[in-house]
């Protein structure tokens, strides 16, 4: 018995021994751990520290600095002789005097306070310079910015210049950047640190490394008096573990080190207690003898399946399905299942050359949805794509989709706002909105069987329209209820469409929301008038608030009042820009050639910068992101709101930011759309194209037309700017349709640029059909 205890106590002892080396270990590499993150968090606090105190002095050098330039601004427009020439009505003595002996002063200029001239001299004059003389007229006070001249940023100062009480024009000057910048290229920041003088989302004067800039809003201070601000980070360094702090880390670390020596001198101890004789290693077995025991498993080489041969396109796929910023065609004329399929290999071989495996596919409510969305699976994974297939579901969805799974690519199955009888397929590669020439190359690669084939992808489906309204309802929420009606037009956002809206906090009344292919109502389309017919008398008869209108692929907003007002897409965008540069000033504000001609001043008079693009969600997009603009917008009625969302087209929502702006306002929604600038405009009117051909023939009324004291832009189609209105003929890239849009500051004006537009366009074809 004896004999038997003495053997487990040598059996323990053994096992105690193999044991200890990794108990030591793991108590030292814990120790390691903590002091570690106790050093990571000391040092991160006291860089936070340095840059905190870095970014205060640079703000208060700033302030300083901008005080004695505005002061010299305002005394130098209170000086004898300068009020002379401002009595005299004389700005060109008044401009002189405002610069004359100001060192480092250019452009010095008092200008009349209608700034018709500046408006004139537009983009060569420049938007940011504009925008600061707009916000001085408008604020009645003098305000300062940064613009760019000759490549870079400086110092802009504007304020009204007066004769008394009275305004008689606005005064501006041009300085060198330095001289609010000083402070902040003086004070010490580390390589590891981040500071920055910003403007909206410009960086005008950067130290340190620059690759923390993405996270310097976060320690950002406004420079008081300005719109400036000055912008630091440092490395972003986790919590400690537990949430410790770094004190509480280095004793944790001690205390695992003391651990460690404890257990790496316990066999000592214990060999004191037992005596040496009574040690006992155990048997331990040799090399071979171990092998012997326990053969190795040999190993055998994956079998891999063998790969499909590659298939010779047999289906006809007409070219002409391959639009502009999305494909688009007739079920079964020029799209069925079959061609589906292969736009599916060709979208999949695409994401295989850019090292892409997983896309997600949805679908809006026409009948020829499931049979084009099951082709079109078919040919992702033919491609070796894992798809995720997240079913009905508005393109908006699709595209939040992309980003919320952590894919990067996505096709929504969709006609939009066409026919029944159309569908189609925009989709997103790696984060890039396909359009034009990306478009046609995969036509390109089924002509010349250019198509990867791979293992077979995988398929999942997933519903994540909870997951779209959650996400939403946590970045909105309205601060008093409206009552709301939703017409989706039995498009596919009628059923999350409400309930996105319900979820902020609005009264929602469903409206034609039961999903219908075959749209048995009125066609899903806003920004045709005639569709919001009953969407009007709706809200009349209820006395709701406001009637929200979607598309059939919920990617476009329309909207009516209470007194059945069809607030036209380029007024809305008005609201949006101008809540928008409350938090972004500066921002790029970007619109369609479709848009009103008031809204650039607007833009300007917000303290923002207006671009005129070209029609197109995904030229939109493209473009946003060449000019990282905060906010888009079509007279069609997309949306694209970079400001706390992903930058893609959303009617829904647009309409829930739209809800926000009115519900804030203390005025009814009513009178705050009302107070909206306006004119007299038509909406867009569309006539078919001569020999089915809008581009061809707006290529040649643009070669032709003539068209008198007007500025003419070739952005997209022909626009003609008039000083009291324009005209508009472009080419729709989606039907074989001419857009025409017209816009004037009267009636009569309205009549003539119409009159002007026919005599031309029809002088060109006398056979057009023009309802004007």
């Amino acid at each position: 018995m004896k004999g038997l205890e003495k053997g487990q106590l040598a059996a323990g002892a053994a096992q105690l021994k193999v044991l200890i080396p990794a108990v030591v270990a793991l108590f030292a590499l814990l120790a390691a751990f903590f002091a570690w993150s106790g050093y990571q968090l000391h040092r991160d606090g006291s860089r936070r520290l340095a840059i905190t105190e870095a970014r205060n002095a640079a703000v208060e050098s700033a302030v300083s600095a901008l005080g004695v330039e505005q002061k010299q601004l305002t005394d130098r427009l209170a000086s004898p002789t300068l009020q002379a020439a401002l009595a005299a009505g004389d700005l060109t003595a008044a401009s002189q005097e405002l610069g004359k002996g100001w060192t480092g002063a250019s452009d010095a200029a008092v200008l009349p306070l209608d700034l018709a001239g500046e408006y004139a001299a537009l983009p060569k004059g420049g938007y940011g310079r504009l925008g600061v003389i707009e916000a001085a007229v408008a604020a009645a006070r003098p305000v300062s910015g940064l613009v760019q001249h000759n490549g870079g940023p400086q110092l802009a100062l504007a304020a009204p210049a007066h004769v008394g009480d009275k305004a008689v024009g606005v005064a501006y000057v041009r300085l060198p950047i330095s001289r609010i910048g000083v402070g902040l290229s003086q004070v010490d920041v580390s390589d590891d640190s981040y500071l920055a003088l910003r403007q909206g989302g410009y960086s005008a004067i950067e130290r340190g490394d620059k690759a923390l800039a993405g996270g310097a809003e976060a320690l950002a201070a406004k420079v008081p008096g300005s719109d400036l601000r000055v912008a630091a980070a440092v490395p972003d360094v986790a919590g400690g573990p537990f949430g410790m702090e770094a004190l509480a880390c280095f004793i944790a670390a001690a205390v695992f080190v003391l651990l460690a020596f404890l257990a790496w001198r316990a066999p000592k101890f214990a060999a004191k207690g037992k005596g040496a004789g009574e040690e006992d290693e155990g048997a331990v077995q040799t090399l071979a003898e171990s092998i012997e025991a326990n053969p190795p498993v040999q190993a055998t080489a994956p079998v891999t399946p063998p790969k499909p041969a590659a298939p010779v396109p047999s289906i006809a796929i007409d070219r002409g399905i391959f639009r502009a910023y999305d494909i688009r065609g007739v079920v079964g004329q020029t799209l069925d299942a079959g061609v589906a399929e292969l736009i599916g290999h060709a979208i999949g071989s695409l994401m295989h050359e850019k090292g892409l495996t997983d896309i997600v596919v949805g679908r809006d409510g026409r009948l020829s949805g499931p049979a084009l969305v099951e082709g079109l699976i078919a040919g992702l994974r033919k491609a070796g794509r894992n798809v995720i297939d997240i079913g009905l579901a508005p393109t908006p969805v699709v595209y939040f989709g992309a980003y919320h799974l952590r894919a990067g690519s996505c096709v929504s199955v969709t006609g939009s706002h066409n026919p029944p009888d159309y569908n189609g397929f925009k989709i997103v590669v790696g984060g890039e909105t396909l359009s034009g020439d990306t478009i046609t190359d995969l036509y390109a690669r089924i002509a010349d069987d250019r198509l990867h084939l791979g293992d077979l992808g995988s398929l999942v489906q997933r519903d994540i329209s909870e997951d779209y309204v959650q996400r939403i309802a946590s970045d909105v929420q309205i601060d008093r209820p409206l009552r709301v009606v939703v017409d989706a037009g039995n498009g596919v956002a009628g059923e999350i469409g409400p309930r996105v809206l319900a979820a902020i906090g609005a009264d929602v009344t469903p409206l034609y929301c039961d999903i219908d292919g075959t749209f048995p109502n009125h066609h899903p389309d806003p920004s045709e008038p005639h569709n919001l017919t009953d969407l009007i008398r709706m809200v009349q008869r209820l006395e709701a608030d406001v009637g929200i209108a979607f598309d059939g692929d919920g990617d476009r907003l329309g909207v009516v009042t209470r007194e059945g007002e069809n607030i036209f897409p380029d007024r809305l965008l008005m609201l949006f820009a101008a809540d928008v540069l409350e938090r972004n000033p500066g921002a790029v504000i970007l619109f369609d050639v479709k848009c009103t001609g008031r809204l650039p001043g607007h833009i300007l008079r917000h303290g923002g910068s207006p671009l005129m693009w070209k029609t197109g969600h995904s030229l939109i997009k493209a473009k946003m992101r060449e000019t990282d603009a905060e906010l888009a917008g079509e007279m069609s009625g997309h949306f694209f709101f970079k400001e706390r969302w992903y930058g893609f087209d959303d009617g829904i929502y647009a309409a829930a930011r739209l809800l926000e702006i009115l519900a804030a306002s203390p005025r009814s929604p009513s009178e705050t759309l009302g107070a909206l600038p306006n004119g007299i405009s038509t909406p867009e009117i569309k006539v078919d194209a001569p020999d089915g051909d809008p581009h061809s023939f707006v290529e040649w009324f643009r070669d032709e037309a003539k068209f008198e004291g007007a500025r003419l832009s070739t952005i997209d189609g022909l626009r003609v700017d008039f000083p009291d209105g324009w005209g508009l003929v472009r080419a729709s890239n989606t039907t074989p349709v001419l857009v025409m849009r017209f816009d004037a500051d009267s009636p009569e004006a309205l009549a003539r640029i119409k009159a002007d537009f026919r005599t031309q366009l029809l002088a060109l074809r006398p056979d057009l059909a023009l309802p004007f």
